[in-house]
């Protein structure tokens, strides 16, 4: 009985330590996010003029024939967007278009620090979307 215990509270540390949230994906679902040297932090603490490297595990519930990538940092609660140098979500980031419903995906992209993130359909409607949580250093 206590294994069971301390096995399922180890568990939960363990699951909550790295923790993003989902900000309204409408049309898909988050597998799993990860950003490089992040560790198991509960909030990522990225240094300011470096590269970090995003990994979105995701299945989309609708097909799509392109995924748009949209950051925002939030400054005192406001969203203000972030220009990619590549915006593309089907180009270098290891996913191919069109996407289909269902399928399970990984996009990968090299960022500079800052971080709400959105996979957007072809109709502007968030197939995904994680604040990560991150303190510029």
């Amino acid at each position: 009985m206590y294994s069971i215990t301390a096995s399922l509270v180890f568990l939960c540390l363990v699951l909550t330590c790295w923790a993003y949230t989902d900000c309204g994906s409408e049309v898909g679902t988050i597998g799993d996010v990860k950003v490089s040297d992040c560790g198991e932090a509960k909030r990522c603490i990225l240094k300011r003029n470096t590269n970090v490297t995003l990994q979105i595990i995701f299945t989309p519930k609708v097909d799509s024939n392109t995924l748009k990538a949209v950051v925002h940092g939030e400054i005192l609660g406001v969203p203000m967007p972030f220009d990619l140098p590549n915006p593309d979500g089907c180009k270098d980031s290891g996913l191919t278009c069109p996407i289909k419903a269902g399928q399970t995906y990984t996009y990968t992209a090299a960022l500079p620090i800052n971080v709400k993130w959105e996979l957007q359909l072809s109709n502007g409607e968030d197939a995904v979307c994680a604040k990560i949580p991150a303190k510029i250093a």
